[in-house]
């Protein structure tokens, strides 16, 4: 497909430029080599940016495709502006080595919609116990992660780092120390849980597991990213980590960024693993975002299915879904009240992805890939979940009025979503 992409304003070396963008044979070209017969696009008004990455999605496919599908999930990815993800492994099989690996990839390249890095387990079948095949499946994942669980033992952990060094390849740590979380805990262990009777999560629980993983990154030399950070301590050690000139690297959620537990209703969609912290955690992260202590936004979608999400914050399931809501909360409730500067969250969403995870694009230059979104900041709407393509529904966001929404994306210079105000304009 030709394009020809007109009237916008370009993200190129970190500002805005208006000029004309055309793609063809899945690159950026000058606009003098465009084919005749090029279809032509208005985008006046919109901003043209690198298609965003998100290094943490669960597409739940092989083994719990009712919750969602690769091709369901990265439909959603392209809704919301995505030409990558980055999947999580706690799937079935769990990808730990490359026979387990191979259903997930003949499914990514069979269904995707946009581009689907997976990563490999850390340990066999997640379990903590045995460390996964981890050079078996080095030249087909992003990394490796064991998300949804910590890996607990300080040896299985330094194995691994070591492993992933000689490989290579990145930890992608869900860091939780489990002797530190209380049996049934529902949400934040602050004064709105001892004011409401709920169990609460400790946040050490959290900020100690990064304490042990970033002295074995001393001892290692790994690269280390954390991922779903939502404590201030978490957030120090980090800094701390980095002004020491370690590989460590981070990530956090829209929801941890514009919510605290003061926040919560007793509903399932406002329960996840971490849980939404005290307003003190969530300004702690936005610091984060602007001083570069946290590098990346990512969503943690997690798909359930309508039942597993209707038990209130006690027995529902941990997990949102995020990928479709994500830029439009992040623009109305950051951008647009002066909190954070539109080019930090570009660069949390499209350039620092691709930094760390050494992925291609990232940049509108001429030769790169067209991987690219296409924003509209004057589309004011209500966030209604009954219209995502996820198959699932649980979101914090349910509701809520946005001001901003994903105009276009194009995916090899494919469109692959748009909401453009007319379709003739490119029909």
């Amino acid at each position: 497909m030709s394009l020809l992409l007109t009237g916008g304003a370009v993200f190129l070396n970190g500002r805005f430029v208006n000029m004309d963008l055309a793609i063809d044979q899945g690159r950026i070209v000058s606009v003098s080599s465009l084919q005749d017969g090029a279809s032509v696009i208005e985008l006046h008004n919109c901003l043209i940016v690198p298609g965003f990455v998100d290094v943490h999605v669960h597409l739940r496919e092989p083994g719990f495709s009712y919750k969602e599908t690769i091709f369901s999930g990265t439909k959603a990815a392209a809704a919301g502006g995505y030409t990558a993800v980055c999947a999580m492994p706690n799937l079935k099989p769990v990808p730990d080595s490359a026979e387990n690996l191979k259903p997930q990839l003949d499914l990514i390249r069979k269904t995707a919609n946009v581009r689907v890095y997976p990563y490999g387990a850390i340990t066999k079948g997640e379990r903590g116990e045995t460390l996964a095949d981890l050079a078996d499946m080095a030249a087909d994942v992003a990394g490796f992660s064991d998300d949804g669980r910590g890996v607990q033992s300080r040896e299985m952990m330094r194995a691994a780092m070591e492993a992933a060094k000689a490989l290579d390849k990145p930890i992608v740590a869900h860091s939780e120390d489990e002797s530190l979380l209380a049996k049934g805990w529902m949400i934040h262990d602050g004064d709105f849980a001892r004011r409401n009777g709920f169990i609460g999560n400790d946040p050490e629980s959290e900020w100690r597991q990064v304490e042990r993983d970033i002295q074995l990154v001393r001892e290692t030399g790994c690269q280390y990213h954390v991922c779903h950070i939502s404590t201030k301590e978490t957030v120090e050690l980090i800094r701390k980590a980095k002004a020491e000139g370690l590989p460590v690297t981070c990530e956090t959620g829209p929801h941890y960024l514009v919510m605290c537990d003061e926040d919560l209703q007793d509903d399932g969609r406002f329960k996840m693993n971490p849980p939404i912290r005290s307003a003190s955690d969530r300004d702690a992260l936005v610091a984060g975002l602007l001083d570069g202590t946290v590098d990346c936004i990512a969503t943690d979608h997690a798909p359930h299915s309508a039942e597993e999400k209707s038990r209130g914050l006690a027995a529902s399931f941990n997990g949102i879904v995020g990928l479709e809501t994500a830029f439009p909360i992040l623009y109305t409730n950051l951008v647009q009240t002066g909190i954070v500067p539109l080019e930090v969250i570009l660069n949390a969403l499209c350039v620092n992805p691709r930094r760390i995870f050494r992925l291609p694009g990232g940049s509108l230059e001429e030769g790169q890939i067209a991987d690219l979104t296409v924003l509209d900041l004057n589309r004011p709407h209500v966030i209604d979940p009954t219209t995502f393509k996820s198959l699932g529904r649980a979101t914090p966001f349910a509701g809520w009025g946005v001001s901003a929404a994903i105009a276009m994306t194009v995916c090899g210079g494919e469109i692959v979503h748009h909401d453009l105000k007319t379709q003739e304009a490119f029909l």
